[in-house]
C-alpha cells in the first residue's frame, strides 16, 4: 500500500504545494467515448456489472492513463451505490438512466433505512479500491467518491433522475424533518463510505453535489452544504503517512462558492459557469480549486480547445492550487483524440504559471 507516488502533482496541488506543471483530470475519465470502455462494458453484460466486478472496475479505471498522460486516476463507481446498499434496488433502464425499485416517501420509509457497513454492504467498491491501487503501483494517486446526501436524496424520493424533483422539493418544504432526517442518515452513510475507500486506498475523495445548484440560497445553505460539512469534518484526513485531501464540487455552486471554501474541504470544484480567476480572488487562499473548462469545447477543433485551456490558466494565474478539469464530465460523442489534446495542453501551457 505504501508503494512511493511517482507522480503526486495533484495531491500537492489540492494542498497549494508547488508544483511542475497544472495537473489534470477528467470528470468520468473512464466512460463510454472511450472505445476499450464500450467493449469493456459488453462483456460485462451492463454497467452495475462493470461496477460490481473488482478485476472490470479496475480495467475500465486504468483504460484512461493507459492513452493519456493524466494525473490522476478515478475510481470507476456509482454515486448511486449507497442508496443501492441501503435496500431500494438500483437498477439502469436503457435510454432512461438509473432508477429505483423501491422510494423514499414517508418518515416509516426513511426510518426503516440502514446505514451500510462499507466492507459488508459495499465490499465490491472497497475491493476495487485495492484492486486498482496494486495495479497502479504508484503511477498516479488514486480517487474515491461519493454523491452528495441532497443529491443522493433526489434519487431516492424521485425514484430516478428529474427535471424538477417536485418529489424532493415538496418533502423539503412540507416536511422539512422528514428531509433532514433522510439528510443526516445518509451524511452518516457517505461519511463511513468514503472513509472506507480511504482505508481501502483511495488518496483523495470528491463529493458530488450534482443537484445542490438546483436549490434556492437558503435550501442549499441548510439542506445541501450542512451535510457536506458534517461529512467533512468526519473524513479520515491523513492515512498511509500522508494527507488525504478533500473535494467538494457542487454543479451551479458558483454563488455560494464562499461558503463552500468554508465548508472545510481542502479544494471545491468549479463548473464551467464561473469564472476561475474571479473564483480565487473570491475564496483568496482557503481552497484550492479545481475545473473548469466546459465539456463541450471537447467537440471543437484541437486548435480551440488549446486556446480554451491557455485562457482558463491565465484566468487562474501564477502559483499552485489549480487543479485543471472539466466544469462537468466529459461527454460519451467526444472523440478520444480531442481528450489527449487537452491534457496535452494543460500540461504544455502551465509550466510558465509554476516558475
Amino acid at each position: 500500500m505504501t508503494s512511493a507516488l511517482k507522480n503526486d502533482r495533484f495531491l500537492r496541488a489540492l494542498l497549494k504545494q508547488p508544483v511542475d506543471v497544472t495537473p489534470v483530470w477528467m470528470m468520468r475519465q473512464a466512460g463510454r467515448y472511450l472505445p476499450e470502455y464500450r467493449a469493456s462494458r459488453a462483456r460485462a453484460g451492463d454497467f452495475m456489472g462493470l461496477c460490481m466486478n473488482p478485476e472490470m472496475a479496475c480495467e475500465v479505471t486504468l483504460q484512461p492513463l493507459e492513452r493519456y498522460p493524466l494525473d490522476a486516476a478515478i475510481l470507476f463507481s456509482d454515486i448511486l451505490t449507497v442508496p443501492d446498499a441501503m435496500g431500494l434496488g438500483l437498477y439502469f433502464e436503457t435510454g432512461e438512466g438509473p432508477r429505483f425499485r423501491k422510494t423514499v416517501e414517508s418518515a416509516a420509509d426513511i426510518e426503516a433505512l440502514p446505514v451500510p457497513d462499507p466492507d459488508k454492504d459495499l465490499g465490491y467498491v472497497m475491493d476495487a479500491v485495492r484492486t486498482i491501487r496494486r495495479e497502479l503501483n504508484g503511477r498516479v494517486p488514486l480517487i474515491g467518491f461519493s454523491g452528495s446526501p441532497w443529491t443522493l436524496a433526489t434519487y431516492m424520493v424521485e425514484g430516478g433522475s428529474s427535471k424538477d424533483f417536485h418529489k424532493s422539493k415538496a418533502m423539503l418544504y412540507d416536511n422539512p424533518q422528514a428531509m433532514h432526517a433522510l439528510l443526516d442518515k445518509l451524511a452518516q452513510s457517505v461519511t463511513a463510505y468514503l472513509n472506507g475507500q480511504i482505508k481501502a486506498g483511495a488518496q483523495a475523495v470528491q463529493i458530488f453535489d450534482t443537484w445542490g445548484g438546483n436549490l434556492s440560497s437558503a435550501a442549499y445553505l441548510e439542506f445541501s452544504l450542512a451535510y457536506m460539512r458534517k461529512i467533512v469534518a468526519g473524513l479520515i484526513r491523513e492515512h498511509d503517512g500522508r494527507k488525504v485531501p478533500v473535494i467538494l464540487f457542487t454543479k451551479n455552486g458558483g454563488l455560494w462558492l464562499e461558503d463552500i471554501a468554508d465548508a472545510g474541504a481542502d479544494a471545491l470544484g468549479l463548473d464551467w459557469t464561473c469564472d476561475i480567476g474571479q473564483a480565487r480572488r473570491r475564496v483568496g487562499e482557503r481552497v484550492a480549486l479545481q475545473g473548469n473548462m466546459d465539456p463541450t469545447v471537447l467537440y471543437a477543433k484541437p486548435s480551440a480547445i488549446r486556446a480554451e485551456v491557455a485562457r482558463i490558466l491565465a484566468s487562474y494565474g501564477q502559483g499552485s492550487g489549480h487543479v485543471f478539469n472539466l466544469g462537468h464530465g466529459i461527454t460519451p460523442e467526444v472523440d478520444p483524440a480531442h481528450a489527449g489534446a487537452f491534457i496535452e495542453a494543460v500540461h504544455e501551457l502551465s509550466g510558465q504559471y509554476h516558475r
